[in-house]
């Protein structure tokens, strides 16, 4: 099993950034998403299961994946102003 982390940020976005990707079908500033999965295929089928998710827009970003059969930071995440 492997961990897939699918994080993306509006926070600098523009209009001038008309390719940026919007991966939950809501207004947001950043959204996040982990799951669990054996495969990228396998926890992006998971993820169809609430249709919030936009799972076209998702595929255009590389999640962070990490293996669960080794010791890892599973995930950090810092904030500046």
């Amino acid at each position: 099993m492997k961990i897939f982390i699918w994080r993306h940020s509006k926070k600098f976005s523009s209009w001038s950034m008309f390719n940026e990707p919007h991966i939950y079908d809501d207004n947001y500033m950043q959204a996040e998403v982990v799951v669990l999965a054996e495969s990228r295929d396998e926890a992006l089928a998971l993820l169809k299961n609430d249709d919030r998710w936009n799972i076209e827009e998702l595929k255009r970003i590389e999640p962070i994946i990490m293996d669960t059969d080794r010791p890892c930071i599973v995930y950090k995440q810092i904030f500046f102003g």
